[in-house]
């Protein structure tokens, strides 16, 4: 095999075969290709896409790089997860692991952490005074087994593969490659071992993939893929051009979480966490969408996710006092609050400038490298739409020192825009539903 000649091929749109191309990357697995050459295969790559089939390929590579774990043929609920692309004021995981769990089925989760603009999982659950995300897979499963939900960072058992090609890509400008996304995330919840997946894909300012053309493309290649490799998924397209909720930030978002634990949060929140609760149950083939919803909607109002959540905590080292008492979690010294310059109605709270100010804060990273600091960031007070007074708070900003509140707010004054008649129509907070039998538009019926 000649790696210079693969290469050259893909670069110039020729499709690879199965041995071809799972040979290349069983040389880069073995150190036999040096990382300057895949950096040039995956810019091939970027430019000229996959094939369907060279896709498949890669994704088996990437699941047969590690180990695969397996929760079916047990006896017990059915295992599922769910993935989203990416936001700000994210904090759906937190509420949808254990309401899954008190619900009846099992969610051994494997979260990431933010990088840029956006947050992490990983990043708001150790927040939490001794939180413990760096289980090894026995302790995650005694976690799965005695919880009903796990939830921990990435390990170097699931899909290696997938680790040394994103380390690449996010160093080469390939991160943007819908085949490579789908790839990447698809390896890894195949060797999670679950049986039915949930994807909440993002579109709008704030997004990963800011045109909703690109996001549904995403989604359906995310959810055909899923299903080649026999992973029951469904996929939601969600507007990020605001952030999710009010708080950005990691303390700020679990004290968030909390709140929708116990049946309150803002209504945004509680819509999608349902939403992607509800399809992953008629992904796991154990309830109609309208049954799950009532029940999972009757769960959080009742308190039983929000006592399900503490026993996660405490299964894996956090401080039980600290969810008793939130004020016991990281807060930050100082608050600067941004008021409305003029009078008028809220056209855009615009969530990656949001996020980029939660950056500067400390509260997320440049490298992936960087530490965060658990105690910053933002609560946005207004949404688009809104009607605003001259003066009334639209931000409240936690920062370590005035010096870093200022440069947030220089961030946030370009963040929140007023005018003085109403805005457009801002996007629905679901767009459309993904299935392995199609796409249909959501409407507020399919709640």
């Amino acid at each position: 095999m000649l790696i210079p000649e693969l290469i050259e091929r893909k670069r110039n749109g020729a499709e690879l075969s199965p041995q071809e191309l799972h040979g290349l990357l069983e040389a880069f697995q073995s150190g036999q290709l040096a990382d300057y050459q895949m950096s040039a295969f995956l810019m091939a790559v970027y430019f000229q896409g996959l094939s369907r089939a060279e896709l498949d390929t890669m994704t088996r590579a990437m699941i047969g790089s590690g180990t695969r774990l397996s929760f079916q043929d047990d006896g017990r609920p059915p295992a599922v997860d769910k993935h989203s692309t990416g936001g700000v004021g994210d904090k759906v995981s937190l509420v949808l692991a254990p309401l899954l769990a008190e619900y009846g089925l099992r969610v051994p989760m494997m979260s990431g952490r933010g990088l840029g603009h956006t947050g992490g999982t990983v990043d708001k659950l150790e927040s939490i005074p001794g939180f413990r995300t760096g289980l090894d897979l026995d302790e995650f499963r005694s976690v799965l087994d005695e919880v009903g939900c796990a939830m921990i960072r990435q390990t170097p058992e699931i899909a290696p593969l997938d680790g040394r090609l994103y380390a690449l890509r996010d160093v080469t400008a390939t991160v943007e490659s819908v085949p490579l996304i789908a790839a990447s995330i698809i390896s890894k919840k195949v060797a999670e071992g679950i049986e039915a997946l949930v994807l909440d894909v993002k579109f709008g300012r704030g997004a990963f993939m800011t045109e909703p053309e690109s996001a549904l493309e995403l989604a359906r290649t995310l959810v055909e893929l899923a299903g080649s490799e026999g992973l029951h998924a469904t996929a939601l397209l969600t507007a990020m051009d605001e952030p999710l909720g009010v708080k950005v930030g990691n303390a700020l978002e679990v004290r968030e979480a909390l709140e929708c634990l116990e049946g309150g949060g803002p209504a945004d929140l509680r819509e999608v966490t349902l939403e992607l609760c509800a399809d992953v149950a008629v992904a796991a083939g154990v309830a109609t969408r309208g049954e799950a919803w009532e029940s999972m909607a009757g769960i959080l109002d009742d308190g039983g996710a929000r006592e399900r959540f503490g026993r996660l905590v405490v299964a894996q080292g956090g401080d039980q006092g600290t969810l008793d008492d939130p004020d016991g979690l990281p807060s930050a010294p100082e608050r600067l609050t941004y008021e409305s310059p003029v009078d008028g109605m809220v056209a855009a709270a615009d969530a990656r400038r949001i996020g980029l100010a939660a950056l500067v804060l400390g509260a997320g990273r440049r490298h992936v490298e960087d530490d965060v600091d658990p105690a910053v960031g933002l609560e946005v007070l207004c949404r688009v739409g809104d009607v605003v007074e001259r003066g009334q708070p639209l931000v409240m900003i936690h920062a370590r020192s005035e010096e870093d509140a200022a440069a947030a707010t220089s961030r946030v004054e370009t963040a929140i825009e007023i005018l003085d008649e109403p805005p457009e129509e801002p996007a629905p907070l679901v767009w459309k539903r993904v299935t392995e039998d199609g796409v249909t538009d959501w409407t507020p019926d399919d709640a």
